[in-house]
């Protein structure tokens, strides 16, 4: 389930941004920055989770942990400054407009990682 949350999220985050920079950049290039930023971090987060091993796990780990704290740091300073924020990022608001998500993601991919199971596909894998 997280797996495919993930593609959902890589194929809509990195065509989105796409089109965001390529046709309207100069009007939030803040925000269409962070939404590229967000894009590549769900690209690892996605490639990193389908890989087994310990080196996998740690870069599952680093990835889920940076976009949770993106998540955390883009959504209060959308509330904060909404005036950097002239359209919205998939960070934006805590992930309002993607219902939640971006925020709930990354903290079932960390429960899931720090789980017996996901201790066990580092163990399964190689390094």
């Amino acid at each position: 389930m997280i797996l495919a949350l993930y593609l959902v999220f890589v194929i809509g985050t990195v065509s989105r941004s796409a089109a965001q920079i390529s046709t309207r950049f100069d009007q939030a290039p803040l925000a269409y920055t962070l939404s590229a930023v967000a894009a590549l971090v769900y690209v690892v987060a996605l490639v990193s989770l389908s890989l087994r091993g310990r080196a996998a796990w740690w870069v599952s780990l680093v990835a889920l942990s940076v976009e949770l704290l993106g998540v955390l740091a883009v959504g209060t300073w959308s509330y904060l400054a909404p005036q950097m924020f002239p359209d919205q990022t998939v960070w934006s608001h805590y992930g309002q407009g993607y219902l939640f998500i971006p925020l709930v993601l990354p903290v079932a991919g960390l429960w899931w990682l720090l789980s017996d199971r996901g201790a066990r596909a580092v163990s399964e894998g190689t390094a």
